[in-house]
């Protein structure tokens, strides 16, 4: 069974739909430092769950279809490590997780921006928490989803976006070149010690 949400950044100009299918994604939890650290960057820490955990549905590239706000989209890697991150320059929402190109396609969107009327029914619960031993505070009771079964599965959707020619039906890749519609913002060392500085005073092991 297939069913189209809306997604939208948080001033609106960015819009689209994702199309779920039932079993093909992936609704996960990650506490990760660097979904963490996105957040804050961002200024949109107050999407963090208590323990510090950002709901990610990754699916298909070609699932997802942009409305509006093409031009407003803006990229980043937060480290030297292949993901790029997606969000709305005007509010700075955000939305996307990818590879930094399209050659290997997949996208995670981040579920906070979808229509929250109906994205609990759309997702399901998620299938586990990824890199709970970054997450915030005790998450020994957190149902954990293994890496290994998570690759298993995104490999097996990138294989038939790769077959199928439909990473190059991506909204955020050139369709020729394969590479990103914006052009990627690399984290400063001063951006990144200011992150590093938030994570060390969050920190509540003893000196």
């Amino acid at each position: 069974m297939a069913s189209d949400i809306s997604f939208a950044c948080d001033c609106g100009t960015v819009t689209g739909t994702m199309r779920v299918i039932s079993g093909e994604g992936d609704h996960v939890v990650c506490h990760c430092t660097d979904c963490q650290d996105l957040t804050y960057h961002l200024g949109h820490a107050q999407l963090l769950d208590a323990q510090g955990g950002t709901p990610l549905y990754q699916t298909r590239c070609a699932r997802m279809h942009l409305d509006t706000g093409r031009e407003r989209l803006a990229c980043l890697h937060l480290t030297d490590a292949p993901t790029l991150r997606w969000y709305a320059a005007c509010c700075r929402t955000p939305l996307f997780n990818t590879f930094k190109n399209g050659k290997l396609p997949f996208i995670t969107i981040l579920t906070a921006a979808c229509d929250p009327a109906r994205r609990e029914a759309a997702f399901g619960p998620p299938r586990g928490h990824l890199f709970t031993q970054d997450a915030i505070g005790d998450a020994s009771a957190l149902p954990k989803m293994g890496m290994a079964t998570l690759m298993r599965r995104f490999f097996v959707r990138a294989i038939k976006d790769v077959v199928a020619g439909d990473r190059r039906r991506s909204a955020l890749f050139d369709a020729k070149t394969l590479e990103p519609i914006a052009t990627p913002h690399r984290l400063t060392n001063e951006e990144r010690q200011a992150l590093e500085g938030r994570r060390t005073d969050m920190d509540p092991s003893p000196a």
